[in-house]
């Protein structure tokens, strides 16, 4: 599939470069299964979810995973991407094209790690002198939140971005970016959801900066996809479960709630407990498994994000919102705002192939 089918232009100024405050009061479009569009409020959750549907979010906690060390005179800036085994972890660094095997960055007293091998697209691997809880507070120490390159902080990392960039319900520290549609919820619009009648349970995800990343291919068959490691719990997989067994909606949280749960589900539906690493890879076409419903953020173009969040609603009706939401001045992007998005019918989700291209009509001026 092409992946230029999946482009399109967004103004600069729609780029969120902050949350709006209260974190609930961020807009919601309601894509519908038939793409009927309607215009929201993130905290109308609540009445726009039912009794006995069940939101699955991801509890991942972002780690404060962006470091500024030097290497003798020279500054290095370093974000991990993935752990690679106790101490040791796949980096991006700048200027990584003068980091030898071996060269030592010292980041602070007593806190340093060591290049022990260098990747084809210019990452690294970085042995650090300690690991698990030890380099976890290390890093809550002298780390900044690793932010997409998209928001700009001219003046530097803001104390605010710890709180920020960090759901509300963030417990299993291991990610390097947030599930970001999680980044609207407050404890008083989960308060509204519980006495609706609508349960919650979580999966944990640790999320890579390869999520946000847009493809550097032509088709979609020549991308590998990143790998992510996450976990379904037994007791998660069974409440998912019985929302379906007995009608209810299963509601997913973000897309890497969405990926967790279609990595987990076997081929009749049934989601069973899971632990390991996914790299699914979800284009129109695929058929939905375990998720009825999904909230999510507004994505960057030719992303495997938006290429996901057509596959589920339909790549026509995805189009039109996204056109919707660019007229209306929506907020785009991890701080942005956010949409609620039902399952297109099968037919609707596959009009997109490489052999019937269909041009997005989404340029602005």
């Amino acid at each position: 599939m092409r992946v230029d089918l999946f482009d399109f232009e967004l103004p600069d100024g729609l780029i969120a470069e902050h949350p709006v405050e209260p974190r609930d009061s961020a807009r919601l479009l309601v894509v519908g299964g038939g793409g009927g569009l309607e215009h929201r409020i993130f905290r109308d959750l609540a009445d726009l979810l039912e009794p006995g549907d069940l939101l699955v979010v991801n509890d991942t906690r972002v780690i404060p995973a962006r470091l500024i060390g030097r290497k003798g005179e020279g500054k290095v800036e370093v974000t991990l991407v993935q752990p690679a085994g106790d101490g040791l972890w796949r980096a991006l660094a700048r200027p990584g094209r003068k980091l030898a095997e071996g060269t030592r960055i010292d980041f602070a007293a007593g806190f340093s790690a060591t290049v022990v091998a260098k990747g084809a697209m210019g990452e690294v691997t970085l042995a650090f002198e300690t690991g698990g809880a030890d380099l976890t507070d290390l890093l809550d120490r002298h780390g900044a939140m690793p932010l997409p390159p998209y928001i700009k902080r001219r003046e530097g990392p803001q104390a605010q971005d710890r709180n920020d960039y960090q759901t509300v319900y963030a417990r299993e520290a291991g990610a390097v970016a947030a599930p970001t549609a999680g980044l609207h919820f407050t404890p008083e619009l989960l308060d509204r959801l519980e006495a609706r009648g609508i349960g919650r349970v979580t999966v944990t995800l640790h999320v890579g900066l390869g999520t946000f990343q847009p493809l550097r291919v032509d088709d979609t068959d020549d991308h590998a996809m990143h790998s992510e490691w996450g976990r379904v719990t037994p007791e998660a997989a069974a409440a998912v479960n019985a929302c379906r067994a007995s009608g209810g909606r299963v509601v997913a949280v973000g897309t890497t709630s969405v990926r967790l749960l279609e990595s987990a589900a076997r081929e009749d539906g049934v989601v069973e407990p899971f632990e390991g690493e996914t790299a699914i890879f979800i284009t129109p076409g695929y058929r939905f498994r375990a998720v009825d419903r999904m909230v999510t953020n507004f994505h960057l173009p030719q992303s495997t994000l938006f290429m996901l969040v057509c596959a589920f609603a339909g790549t026509d009706a995805m189009k039109a919102a996204y056109v919707e939401a660019i007229d209306e001045r929506y907020r785009f992007y991890s701080y942005g705002d956010a949409c609620l998005l039902a399952p297109a019918s099968q037919s609707s989700r596959d009009t997109v192939s490489a052999r019937d291209p269909v041009e997005l009509p989404l340029a602005t001026s």
